[in-house]
């Protein structure tokens, strides 16, 4: 909501967090989980599917961390 007397407009650095750069992370998030399902189906390397996993959760954490960041510039 925004404050009395304040107008209400996106900053570039807003714009950019929310249309370009949290997209790409969460692409980044579902292409490697979608390795990872692969790897799984087919029988791969175990140790393949523990990176997976690890730069799955990694990417997680950017993503979310690139949405706190939007929230947080949407609000100024």
């Amino acid at each position: 909501m925004a404050r009395p007397g304040r107008r209400c407009y996106e900053t570039p650095m807003a714009t950019f967090l929310s249309t370009f750069l949290l997209p790409i992370a969460l692409c980044a998030v579902a292409l490697v989980l979608l390795l990872g399902l692969i790897n799984m189906m087919r029988g791969g390397s175990p140790n393949r599917s523990q990176t997976l996993m690890r730069w799955r959760v990694l990417l997680q954490f950017a993503a979310i961390v690139v949405a706190m960041l939007a929230v947080w510039a949407l609000g100024r």
